[in-house]
């Protein structure tokens, strides 16, 4: 797979830059790292912290083939996948929380954000942004979780291996796995997979298990009365056991 490899030493998004990039012809990844990021983005209204040089943040431009706009979930599956795969490589107990965050244990380690652009009923392509903490280890945000593989290690980790093991994964996961098989894989790595835990909505706080998620990403939970309940994204709070 070809790929084009940018860096940058410091910007405002590695996503935002990557939007004004016109890629060269049969160019299928491009791949743009920095050092530090001024207003790294994280999902929704979210910002991701980062300290210079500590940490991986990076964006990809994507070109997916025959993936329908209805099926575009699929992509955000198939690169927490990959994250996954990346992180489980260094530590145990990795998991991935509805829609795509990696977490190790009940700890936040990676959060992906993903821009897709929509040629009529397929997908174009679409920008993937990763933020991977590695060798951060004082964190100054009010994220309430964050955690990186020095922490988790008690050494540091080269981040140019983190991130060619990653690119190395996704791109065996693009072409050669079927959607059903991707969609299936994710299901089983999911944090909080099995069991009844508690969830908060605009109604208030349940207990509930996750029965599934759907095509497009829908979060699909069964609580204690036997409900199916259904949820995009940030309409439902994974909340932390008693």
């Amino acid at each position: 797979m070809k790929t084009k490899r940018i860096h940058l030493r410091e910007t405002i998004s590695t996503n935002n830059w990557l939007h004004s990039y016109m890629p060269t012809e049969g160019e299928q990844l491009t791949v743009c790292t920095t050092d530090y990021q001024t207003a790294g983005r994280g999902c929704g209204s979210n910002t991701w912290e980062s300290e210079r040089g500590k940490n991986l943040l990076f964006s990809i431009l994507m070109h997916p083939v025959e993936i329908a706009a209805r099926q575009q979930f699929a992509i955000s599956e198939m690169v927490a996948l990959a994250l996954h795969q990346t992180v489980a490589a260094w530590v145990e107990g990795v998991s991935i929380k509805w829609p795509n965050d990696i977490y190790v244990g009940d700890r936040k380690i990676a959060g992906i954000l993903i821009e897709n652009r929509l040629n009529g009923s397929m997908v174009k392509d679409c920008i993937v942004g990763i933020g991977l903490n590695v060798n951060q280890t004082h964190f100054i945000s009010d994220a309430p979780n964050p955690v990186s593989l020095k922490q988790l290690l008690g050494h540091e980790v080269e981040r140019e291996h983190v991130l060619q093991k990653f690119l190395a994964i996704l791109s065996e996961l693009i072409p050669s796995h079927p959607l059903t098989d991707i969609h299936e894989q994710y299901l089983s790595r999911l944090y909080r997979r099995e069991g009844f835990f508690r969830f908060s909505d605009r109604k208030g706080i349940f207990e509930a298990r996750i029965s599934g998620v759907e095509p497009d990403g829908h979060l699909l939970l069964e609580d204690r009365m036997g409900t199916l309940r259904t949820y995009a994204f940030k309409e439902v709070a994974f909340l932390q056991d008693l």
